[in-house]
């Protein structure tokens, strides 16, 4: 092994040369792994509008069913557009998830065709929480993560619950991984 200033043969496994002093050997850092720290989704309030439309759908095939038999075509047919509803509802909140790491903010959204956005905790310029007045009777709240890197790159967590808690995760992660 050659020492980088002054190139004289150093013995293998030496710190610093024996001609120059020079660091010959720096001692790698322990690997650090990232690790989850919390998972956000849109809250279910967010669909209680389209819930309510397929629980309504949904009481108006049973009531064309049960009132005129001739029509139990309708009948069925408006029940299973009602589940469809619901189904479309789930899967809506299903296809948005945000992961905050040890590291980073993982943003993912789709379903069948998929869009990954990542933010690294170091970027992260400002943490803001805005509350509109339905959300606060039922404890949502929109959380937006602004970056550093770019003026136009945000994250936009949409109506999570407890969303002060949210932010305050965020920045305690932040501040933790500038340390």
């Amino acid at each position: 092994m050659r020492c980088p200033q002054c190139g004289n043969d150093v013995h293998q496994g030496a710190a610093f040369c024996s001609r120059c002093g020079a660091r010959v050997f720096a001692p790698k850092p322990d690997a650090v792994r990232e690790y989850a720290l919390d998972v956000y989704r849109p809250s279910l309030w967010s669909y209680a509008g389209v819930f309510s439309l397929g629980a309504i759908i949904i009481a108006l095939g049973a009531s064309v069913m049960s009132n005129d038999h001739d029509q139990w075509r309708i009948g069925f047919g408006l029940i299973a557009f009602g589940g469809l509803t619901f189904l479309s509802a789930i899967i809506a909140v299903r296809k948005v998830s945000w992961n905050l790491t040890s590291d980073r903010l993982i943003e993912r959204r789709g379903f069948v065709a998929t869009r990954k956005r990542e933010m690294e905790l170091a970027d992260i310029r400002s943490v803001e929480v805005t509350r509109r007045v339905l959300q606060r009777l039922v404890g949502l709240g929109d959380v937006t993560i602004a970056s550093a890197a770019s003026a136009d790159y945000a994250i936009h967590l949409d109506n999570i619950a407890n969303p002060d808690v949210a932010a305050e995760t965020i920045r305690k992660a932040r501040l933790k991984r500038l340390a």
